[in-house]
């Protein structure tokens, strides 16, 4: 895993590791080539694969309409949230098996444009073109990719982004997360292109199915 903050990482290093897992955590600031380049040096050389990527890094940036945006945080949310995915999934491709998944983060409002939510916005829309455009180019390869929009969630960033919330009536990030499993395991083979809703998906084999009969 990865992250801007060593601190917090190890933090959840010793979590994970704490519960049986086992991970290796890599200080990278994703919107830096180099640090792009060096993360994925550090997977070829400790593991030598990757079965799943999920592109989670993002920015919020202003809160603004586009007439008064400011140009520099303009560009700052299009390299955290979209050039970074486009750079970091070209650079690991190479590493990564038939039978690999690639999940990519988004929004609601990276399908529906909304006042005020600027290159927030366009960088998930981005992101959700991106990941079509890789789907088609990766399914012969067995490589499968889709989004998902987690929803409203008890996370800093949706602080942030709607202040007077009550985050008590929120999810929290644990509640989303079997969307997420299921797409980096095996029963989602064949699944790919699709934008997912992490709130009030179920991992029923029933939805597995029918998300296998959609993608078909």
């Amino acid at each position: 895993m990865c992250g801007r903050r060593a601190h917090a990482l190890e933090a959840m290093r010793e979590q994970i590791t704490a519960a049986g897992g086992r991970v290796f955590a890599v200080p990278a600031d994703l919107a830096r080539r180099e640090d792009v380049g060096r993360l994925t040096e550090t997977i070829r050389g400790r593991i030598g694969r990757l079965d799943v990527l999920v592109n989670n890094a993002g920015i919020l940036g202003a809160h603004a309409p586009i007439a008064e945006y400011p140009d520099d945080e303009w560009d700052a949310v299009i390299a955290a949230n979209l050039t970074a995915v486009f750079r970091l999934t070209k650079a690991v491709l190479p590493l990564m098996p038939r039978g690999g998944s690639i999940i990519n983060v988004s929004s609601s409002v990276g399908r529906i444009g909304r006042a005020g939510w600027g290159a927030y916005s366009v960088s998930k829309f981005g992101v959700e073109g991106l990941s079509q455009v890789l789907a088609a180019e990766l399914r012969e390869r067995g490589v499968r990719v889709n989004t998902v929009n987690p929803g409203g969630t008890r996370t800093a960033m949706r602080a942030a982004a709607y202040p007077d919330e009550d985050p008590r009536t929120l999810p929290s990030p644990d509640d989303v997360t079997p969307l997420f499993v299921y797409l980096a395991s095996d029963e989602s083979t064949g699944v790919t292109g699709r934008a997912f809703d992490a709130r009030g998906w179920t991992p029923s084999p029933e939805a597995a199915a029918a998300a296998r009969l959609t993608s078909s």
